[in-house]
């Protein structure tokens, strides 16, 4: 039986056979460097598989570093546009790109990160989260303190030489979101990553992810059913159900709006901006007044969505032109 230190070496050794070409990968790599998200784009675009087309007539324009959240029911094509995005699945028809460019494979600046773990099984956690870096053909040093910061960012610190399999399952989606962030990618593209986690699991990655997200400008597009998936990050919304906003996910928007928690606010406002207009305007234009201004411009920014289906959300627009933030005075008065 091998000990932790013994697997930790050998898999370092793989892990420069499995990056294969490094420098050239470093040069393929290099904007995930940069900080900035990328713009990821689909135009009319139909997604699915030749013998069976999961949705057509898609639009969807995700500015760089915002983090959109793509919800509706199972079977209505949520990975399917994921999978389009992260150039697993080519466009049965219209465009997919980034930062303008098509989308024609995979790429080491788009990671995706899927509900089941994803490890490989015989790689210790840290060298699944080096994995990345040798692609990039960082020396080994380098990505070993790398790879552990993120460790221990993602509070693994612990368990970094353990083996998959003797960790739990949250601490597994933990070190596949610290490998997917340690490279930098410029996009991250998460397939209901929380799916198979307990409750209470399930609501500390929520919060972890808004903690590790935060500061890497990374563009996120996040695929889920879970009504709180939306909620709890604060995140724009694409609905694909046929309502544009699910029922059950503008009732708890609404009662969200008064959650204690300032992320949730923002979030149950941004959410709002797909639902009816004479549902949301009216809780839309209270949250103006909400002590928090990321949530007063999470309403700004909703209440400017309904502005052509009713004159009730200019009105309540008109109102903050004042504010004390210049966010929210310079978004309510652009949507004048």
């Amino acid at each position: 039986m091998s000990t932790s230190s013994e697997t930790e070496t050998e898999t370092e050794n793989e892990a420069e056979t499995e990056a294969g070409n490094g420098n050239e990968a470093d040069t393929e790599a290099g904007a995930g460097t940069s900080g900035r998200g990328s713009r990821l784009t689909l135009r009319d675009a139909a997604l699915g598989r030749p013998d069976a087309a999961a949705v057509s007539g898609v639009d969807v324009d995700v500015s760089p570093g915002e983090i959109l959240t793509v919800v509706g029911p199972s079977g209505c094509g949520k990975s399917t546009l994921l999978r389009t995005l992260a150039g697993l699945l080519p466009p049965l028809a219209g465009t997919a790109e980034q930062d303008g460019r098509p989308i024609d494979g995979p790429g080491a600046d788009r990671a995706l990160v899927f509900q089941e773990d994803a490890l490989l099984p015989w790689r210790s956690l840290r060298a699944n989260v080096e994995l990345p870096l040798a692609v990039q053909g960082l020396p080994r040093a380098e990505r070993r303190n790398q790879a552990t910061a993120w460790l221990e960012r993602v509070g693994l610190a612990a368990q970094a030489g353990q083996l998959q399999h003797r960790v739990s399952g949250g601490q597994r989606q933990r070190a596949q979101l610290a490998r997917a962030l340690a490279g930098r990618p410029r996009a991250v593209l998460m397939d209901e990553p929380f799916g198979a986690l307990d409750a209470q699991t399930r609501a500390g990655m929520q919060d972890l992810l808004v903690e590790v997200l935060h500061g890497t400008g990374a563009t996120v597009v996040f695929v889920t059913h879970d009504v709180d998936d939306v909620l709890v990050r604060g995140a724009a919304l694409a609905a694909l159900a046929e309502t544009g906003c699910p029922a059950p996910l503008a009732a708890r928007a609404v009662a969200a709006l008064s959650d204690p928690a300032w992320q949730v606010r923002a979030g149950a406002a941004t959410a709002l901006s797909a639902a009816p207009s004479d549902r949301a305007v009216p809780v839309l234009a209270k949250a103006l007044a909400d002590r928090n201004a990321d949530v007063r411009k999470a309403a700004v920014l909703a209440l400017t969505r309904h502005t052509a289906t009713t004159e009730a959300a200019r009105t309540a627009l008109a109102t903050v032109t004042g504010d004390t933030d210049a966010d929210v005075r310079a978004y309510a008065t652009r949507a004048l």
